[in-house]
């Protein structure tokens, strides 16, 4: 079973306290019980999951992994009642494994920065559970509570940010609400950019139903802008100039960065969803990172006012020796 925080068409709750703890680094997640015409609990996940095996769904509901919000154990028998959350521990069979390291930058009672590797999600999602940046760190430090601050593409490496303890998780997001952080990336792409240089790049980005790309509208005001400064340029050896470009996001739009340089005509090196989406390439391919990197996170600590910084020491393997 998948992460089903809201049923399509379901109106939006307050999030409800999990009766079952966190396993292996993993939350548990819900489904809610919508009203409809099935007469047991069996019925409504054969169909809700209409993918999942009957026999694997009767073995976890057998180990007691599927319960209601008072933490009772269901069974497939179980009379249909709408209206509730059903939790469960979600699985996901023959994951691919990340053979990356995720040094820990830096570690206290209310922040975690770790230097994040290509391809590690930050947070469970789709076929990645275990293999994310977020499992990682609750597994490391035997801590639950543990939540990103922010978000990385799992293709983008470089500085991610955890809040340590709940009580600090508002105030630390409402810095990247605010737009009080200040972030820096770099990035490796063709020298053909239609900009000149240094630039601020603005645009309407939004999100694509349904799947995971996003598009720029030129008919809507701008909710996207990013400084663009040139770092260095070279002469490859296929006869292509590229250049180590600086990204400065004053927003955060989803994948804000990678449809800017490729609406400028020049795609991040190894990018496969801009301008086009590879789908051929396997989730197991780790030949091809995105040469894209977040190299600097900085801002004022609201708890105690302490500037705060935090740099990736890796280094984009495009660059030339």
């Amino acid at each position: 079973m998948q992460d089903t925080h809201l049923t399509p068409g379901a109106p939006r709750r307050r999030a409800p306290v999990s009766p079952l703890p966190a396993r292996d680094g993993v939350s548990p997640s819900r489904v809610w019980l919508t009203e409809g015409a099935w007469a047991t609990l069996g019925e409504f996940l054969l169909q809700r999951f209409e993918y999942l095996n009957p026999e694997a769904l009767q073995q976890r509901i057998q180990r007691g992994d599927v319960v209601n919000d008072a933490g009772e154990p269901q069974a497939l028998d179980t009379p249909y009642v709408a209206g509730q959350w059903l939790w469960y521990y979600r699985e996901v069979p023959d994951e691919a494994i990340v053979p990356f390291d995720m040094p820990v930058l830096f570690a206290d009672q209310r922040l975690i920065a770790v230097d994040k590797p290509h391809f590690l999600a930050t947070t469970p999602s789709g076929s990645y559970l275990k293999e994310t940046a977020l499992v990682r760190l609750r597994t490391q430090f035997q801590n639950p509570d543990i939540t990103p601050l922010h978000r990385l593409d799992r293709d983008t490496a470089g500085v991610l940010l955890f809040c340590v303890q709940p009580q600090y998780r508002g105030v630390y997001q409402s810095l990247f609400q605010s737009r009080d952080v200040q972030k820096e990336y770099e990035a490796i792409a063709s020298s053909e950019l239609t900009l000149a240089l240094p630039a601020t790049y603005s645009s309407h980005v939004e999100a694509l139903k349904g799947v995971f790309l996003v598009r720029e509208r030129g008919d809507l005001d701008p909710n996207s802008e990013t400084y663009i400064s040139e770092l260095s340029r070279w002469q490859a050896e296929d006869g292509k100039c590229y250049s180590h470009y600086r990204l400065q996001p004053t927003t955060g739009r989803k994948h804000q960065l990678r449809v800017h340089m490729s609406s400028l005509g020049c795609p991040i090196v190894n990018d496969s969803y801009y301008p086009k989406w590879d789908q051929s390439r396997p989730v197991d391919d780790y030949s091809q990172p995105l040469q894209l990197l977040a190299r600097r996170i900085a801002f004022i600590d609201p708890v105690d006012g302490q500037t705060r910084e935090f740099s990736s020491q890796r280094t984009l393997a495009a660059l030339p020796a």
